[in-house]
């Protein structure tokens, strides 16, 4: 029994702004579950209803703006917020009006995930939506962590190899954004991201390529331990390994469920917080 009766120390509180996947792995209970993992409190906004499995993403109900902001106001009232995790932004009604909150309330500078396109095709946002993004969040953002296929549609350049992977995070500081990640998960090779940083300096993360089919949620989940860190006081550099080291461990000790890309273990500790 424990018998110790002071009260537990305060925890950084998190929110993340994004979509809902009832199947767990992605969206909203990906980012929930990673704060928690980062010993962070976990407040989430839904901007979206997904119907969706491991299988694919059958289709989606939006929120209005008005409903996304009437979600984060109450908390960002109550709530000192250390850390803020943008995923699934699906319309340019939506992306302006988070984007107006944060220059109105002065939240921290989110990790933006600019979360475009499902991994099984599904298109989550419309290019008017897209237009608001690059205009409205970029530059707000303390970070942007968009894989091959969304750095491909967000800068319009072909990606294939590392040369490529820093002109388009080039082309994403051009654009605004004061950092970017270029996610290197859909080349061959060794899993490699670039990190432009706001100095302009390039920073590569390598780690060994896993054969999987448990990739359910990664990015999701890199941007929300991203995040987690940075509310640790540590660097962008730091946090960007840290997170890296946790979603490879996530990764590889994925739980076998569903049938088709199924999510990876939010259970792994962190290396350090």
């Amino acid at each position: 029994m424990n018998t110790n009766n002071s009260p537990a120390p305060t925890p950084l509180v998190a929110l993340t702004i994004a979509g809902f996947d009832p199947s767990g792995g992605a969206g909203v209970i990906a980012d929930i579950n990673t704060f928690r993992a980062f010993n962070l409190f976990a407040t989430a906004a839904i901007t979206s209803l997904t119907y969706q499995n491991t299988m694919g993403v059958s289709g989606a109900a939006h929120q209005s703006a008005e409903i996304v902001r009437r979600q984060i106001e109450p908390v960002i009232e109550d709530f000192s917020i250390a850390c803020v995790k943008t995923g699934m932004l699906p319309t340019r009604e939506i992306i302006t009006g988070v984007a107006r909150l944060f220059r109105e309330r002065k939240l921290p500078a989110p990790v933006v995930d600019p979360v475009v396109r499902s991994t099984s095709g599904y298109d989550l946002i419309d290019d008017a939506a897209l237009q608001a993004l690059i205009r409205e969040l970029l530059p707000l953002a303390r970070i942007v962590t968009p894989n091959i296929p969304e750095a491909e549609r967000i800068t319009g350049r072909r990606i294939t190899n590392e040369t490529d992977m820093h002109a388009a995070a080039r082309t994403l500081r051009d654009m605004g954004a004061r950092a970017a990640l270029i996610k290197g998960g859909h080349l061959t090779g060794d899993a490699l991201d670039l990190l432009l940083d706001d100095a302009g300096h390039v920073h590569i993360f390598r780690a060994a390529r896993i054969e999987t089919t448990s990739t359910h949620g990664t990015g999701c989940t890199l941007a929300a331990a991203i995040a987690s860190c940075l509310a640790h006081d540590m660097t962008l550099k730091e946090s960007i390994a840290h997170a890296k080291d946790f979603v490879t461990r996530a990764i590889a000790t994925a739980p076998p469920l569903g049938h088709g890309h199924g999510p990876v273990n939010h259970n792994v500790a962190p290396d350090a917080t």
